[in-house]
């Protein structure tokens, strides 16, 4: 898989995650992708103060990340 068909994909990824985040009032940004591997995000809105937002991240966006691009090892959110 290409960097370009890696960042096609992860962008399908998080806009099937977008609108569930949405209805809690926050959204997320594809800020980079590392060595093909590494996702770094930004959680926006209420997604930034949210108690929960690190395993949302984990159970939920690289999970979905990942199902569209095994090959990802980790996501992460940046501020």
């Amino acid at each position: 898989m290409t960097s370009k068909e890696i960042r096609s994909n992860v962008e399908k990824a998080l806009e099937e995650i977008r609108p569930f985040l949405q209805n809690d009032g926050g959204d997320i940004s594809l800020i980079s992708i590392e060595n093909d591997t590494l996702v770094n995000v930004q959680l926006e809105g209420n997604c930034t103060s949210c108690s929960v937002n690190q395993m949302t991240l984990k159970s939920g966006v690289e999970m979905t990340i990942k199902k569209y691009v095994p090959q990802i090892k980790r996501v992460i959110s940046v501020d």
